[in-house]
């Protein structure tokens, strides 16, 4: 069983082809280590890791507020795609979670993971077979089962659940 959080991404990388949504969640709070496995995959991969929050900030800078929220899901498939190669490494993402955008995080990042491999460094945890973001009563604040789901995590070293679907499907 892999044990570090770098270990478990490429655990999951060898299986990611073969997911429904290619998205591999690498979940943790402040200071877990999320970043850091997440740029020595990138570096062993000679990849680099795409700041979601740099990438959409740029590209929504004309843009009035009804625009960026609906233009959310193209830009962001835009700048992943100016990144090529495969896998393709997030982090951060906590602009998705903006009130503003009036966006669904996991149902965006599932999207552009339809057609290739992603890796998101998520700010949370999973508690009670629960995905959270942000604490209970927080704006930002979302809860999701967390089945269904490729996630690596440092408070439960080796945890992942998987997709039930396959590519297949």
């Amino acid at each position: 069983m892999p044990s570090s959080l770098a270990e478990q991404i490429w655990t999951g990388l060898d299986h990611a082809g073969t997911l429904y949504h290619r998205l591999i969640l690498v979940v943790g709070r402040a200071g877990s280590g999320k970043s850091a496995a997440i740029r020595e995959v990138a570096q062993r991969m000679d990849r680099s890791v795409i700041n979601v929050n740099l990438a959409l900030s740029r590209r929504m800078l004309d843009l009035s507020e009804r625009q960026r929220a609906l233009q959310v899901p193209r830009l962001l498939d835009e700048a992943l795609a100016q990144a090529g190669a495969e896998p393709v490494l997030l982090d951060p993402i906590t602009i998705l979670f903006d009130v503003a955008l009036q966006q669904d995080p996991l149902r965006l990042l599932q999207g552009v993971a339809r057609n290739r491999i992603v890796v998101a460094a998520w700010s949370g945890v999973v508690e009670q077979g629960q995905l959270l973001y942000a604490e209970p009563g927080h704006p930002e604040f979302r809860r999701y089962p967390a089945q269904d789901l490729w996630i690596v995590t440092a408070e439960h070293p080796g945890l992942t659940v998987h997709h039930k679907k396959d590519r297949s499907a």
